[in-house]
């Protein structure tokens, strides 16, 4: 299993390019068996950001799991990432043989921590 939130995992990437293990990098994102990125649109992400997380959901589709979270509804994830046709491709893999789960407006970290009535 490997976590990341998507600009930790877009900057692995790319300090990878820089110093030539681009490739093997790529190989491991593709076989990790559960890859977690987490938080996608909490943050600005790079120019290039839908077309490499493309990349790693095409090389993970049909072979691995992937696990995406965002409070952003799918339905902004283009705007968001400034290529609705990679982030189309991107959705079309994902929900293939996935699930889009939708937990509502409230936070599960303060639905945990409330208090229990009596």
């Amino acid at each position: 299993m490997l976590y990341r939130e998507p600009h930790t995992l877009l900057d692995e990437l790319a300090e990878a390019t820089l110093d030539g293990t681009r490739k093997e990098r790529r190989e491991f994102l593709g076989s990790v068996p559960l890859l977690i990125i987490d938080d996608l649109g909490m943050r600005k992400l790079p120019l290039t950001a839908a077309e490499e997380l493309l990349e790693i959901i095409m090389r993970r589709y049909e072979r691995a799991s992937t696990l995406l979270t965002s409070n952003r509804p799918v339905e902004d994830w283009g705007k968001l990432l400034g290529d609705s046709a990679a982030v189309s491709a991107m959705l079309d893999r994902l929900l293939h043989h996935g699930h889009l789960l939708k937990c509502g407006p409230r936070s599960w970290r303060t639905k945990l921590d409330a208090p229990a009535s009596s």
